[in-house]
This record gives C-alpha cells, sequence and structure tokens, in this order.
C-alpha cells in the first residue's frame, strides 16, 4: 500500500531544496504519480515554505480530489506527459536560470561533466508558450519521446524520474551542468 502522507511529505522536501538551489521560482512545480491521481504542489504556495499540507491530489483532468488550494495552471504538464510516458512516476518542471539561458542563445545542451552525460542529447520544445493545455501537453511529450529530461525556449526545464529523487537529482544535474557550460562558453574552445 501506498504512503501517500510519506510522498507528500517527500514531495515538499524536493520542493524546498530545489528552491533553496535557485532551480526553482515561485513557479515551478513538482508531482509524483498514484496510480490514476498526481500528487502536485498548490499553484500559490511558496515553495521555500512548503509542508505536506501545500500537496493536493488531482486527477488526470486537473479535478481536485483532496487538498487546499489550487494545482498550478500547468497541471497539463503533468497530466500530458504521465498519459505519454507510463514509465514516469514523477516529475519535475522548474525554470532554472542557466539551463533557460542555453535556450535563449541558442547553445545546444553538452555534456561537460560525467552526470551531465546522463541528459545528452537533450530535446528542445521551440516555444516559451506555458503548458496549459492538453495540446501543449502533447506537443511537449512529442519533443520529449523517451529523453529522461527536455529544454523549453526561454521557459524552463522538465525532468522524470521512476521516483522523485531520480526527477530531483536529474534536474539538479541538468543546471550544474548548463552552468558549467556556461563557465566554458566564457573561455572558448
Amino acid at each position: 500500500m501506498t504512503d501517500t502522507n510519506a510522498l507528500k511529505a517527500d514531495l515538499a522536501l524536493c520542493l524546498r531544496m530545489l528552491e533553496h538551489q535557485g532551480i526553482i521560482d515561485f513557479n515551478g512545480h513538482a508531482s509524483i504519480r498514484v496510480g490514476d491521481r498526481i500528487l502536485i504542489n498548490v499553484g500559490a504556495a511558496q515553495r521555500s515554505r512548503l509542508t505536506a499540507d501545500d500537496i493536493c491530489t488531482i486527477d488526470m483532468d486537473g479535478t481536485l480530489i483532496e487538498g487546499r488550494g489550487k494545482p498550478p495552471l500547468e497541471f497539463h504538464l503533468h497530466a500530458g506527459l504521465y498519459r505519454a510516458r507510463p514509465d514516469a512516476q514523477a516529475i519535475v518542471h522548474a525554470h532554472p536560470q542557466w539551463s533557460t539561458y542555453l535556450t535563449m542563445t541558442g547553445h545546444d545542451y553538452l555534456p561537460v561533466f560525467a552526470q551531465g552525460t546522463l541528459l545528452h542529447p537533450l530535446p528542445v520544445l521551440d516555444t516559451p508558450d506555458s503548458i496549459n493545455s492538453p495540446q501543449m501537453a502533447a506537443r511537449l511529450a512529442k519533443v520529449l519521446g523517451d529523453r529522461p529530461a527536455a529544454l523549453m525556449k526561454s521557459h524552463g526545464a522538465v525532468t522524470l524520474g521512476a521516483d522523485i529523487t531520480e526527477a530531483f537529482v536529474l534536474i539538479a544535474y541538468l543546471e550544474e551542468n548548463a552552468r558549467r557550460q556556461h563557465m566554458a562558453l566564457q573561455i572558448g574552445t
């Protein structure tokens, strides 16, 4: 049996850690799939102070099943990717600084340290638009394919994992690689 309270606590901890590291901002969100339901942070909660009480349960259509507050407007991102990727059990969507810069300057994501290779090649969605409809979620899912992560031009990044720890680690590696790549680009070839 799934311990939903423990999953909510893990999800809240993940989001607090991402905010502390500067990877997620007020609009970032993360989720865990539990059967045909989604545990996701409420949209209006301050990420640095999230608790399990700030995690709501929604169905794949975004209907609130349990919890207080509304899910983020981009819940479609999570629902659409879960539909397209049965292997994904957790998703992080953030607006990280360094990896977003790469998409704005036209540089491809290149592995510059060992953990960066876990994400390469990294597909890029060619629009900064919010993933706030089933159509946009399907578009992102098509770009993502079977990869564990994707960038979204001038917008952010998304990682998928077998659990929230994997999704967290992947976005941390993605952003650290992008920071190091930026530094390498300053030096030149």
